[in-house]
């Protein structure tokens, strides 16, 4: 029999505890336009998406990451099957970069938001 796997946000949120997330540092200061591109050079487009939406290899990651010790810690010691970003491979400030890129994605708008939808032009 198989074991159903935790998605990876459930999983995240469950090792760093739910008292954890007031003891969460604020995410360094990044460049949002640099942090796409090392997001795409280092591949990670491949399993999340180029907006980070997530795929069929990759959970969601944006709008609304998870707090920037989770996405470090994911990074660095990787649960599940996602390789090692050690601090030789993406360095500290590429992460920041890429973590303010998927901070700086907005949400989708709803329907209501869409005027061609509700027979607006």
């Amino acid at each position: 029999m198989k074991r159903a796997r935790l998605p990876l946000a459930l999983a995240l949120f469950l090792a760093l505890g739910a008292g954890a997330a007031s003891a969460q540092t604020a995410a360094p200061k990044g460049d949002a336009v640099h942090g796409r591109t090392v997001y795409v050079a280092y591949g990670c487009y491949q399993c999340h998406g180029y907006q980070g939406q997530g795929g069929n290899a990759g959970p969601r990651l944006a709008p609304g990451p998870l707090p920037f010790d989770a996405v470090d810690r994911q990074l660095r010691k990787p649960r599940d099957r996602m390789p090692v970003y050690t601090h030789k491979t993406v360095s500290d400030q590429d992460v920041a970069d890429m973590y303010a890129y998927l901070t700086s994605i907005p949400k989708a708008k709803t329907v209501a938001e869409i005027p061609l939808l509700n027979g607006r032009p």
